[in-house]
């Protein structure tokens, strides 16, 4: 994936309501309260990428329930989803919502941006 230019207005918003000033091990929390507090769920989700730890693929759509746990988003957001009759959780950066009201889209733009730009947890 290309990494997108850098976008400021973005940069301070994760900073000032995402990240706030959380020390690097507790920037997975911050985002999952960030998340928990700007997605309204349910929501319909289109799949944008293949990924080794999901089955989802390209172009697949589903519906996001909730955040996964917070033990499983350590490293990475994921979200809990039913996929062929099964409940399990795939990274909220393999989806893009369908429709979805103006905070849910900020909030995963926001995600997805950190992610592209190379940061992680």
């Amino acid at each position: 994936m290309k990494r997108p230019r850098r976008d400021p207005v973005r940069e301070e918003r994760i900073h000032n309501e995402a990240i706030v000033d959380a020390r690097p091990e507790e920037q997975a929390m911050s985002w999952y309260y960030y998340l928990e507090d700007k997605i309204s769920f349910p929501f319909r989700a289109t799949c944008v990428a293949a990924n080794n730890v999901s089955p989802l693929r390209k172009g697949e759509t589903i519906e996001v329930f909730h955040l996964a746990a917070e033990d499983a988003c350590e490293h990475d957001m994921f979200v809990q989803i039913r996929w062929q009759g099964r409940k399990m959780a795939v990274p909220l950066s393999q989806l893009d919502a369908i429709d979805p009201d103006e905070s849910t889209r900020e909030a995963i733009e926001d995600w997805h941006y950190w992610v592209s730009q190379g940061y992680c947890l």
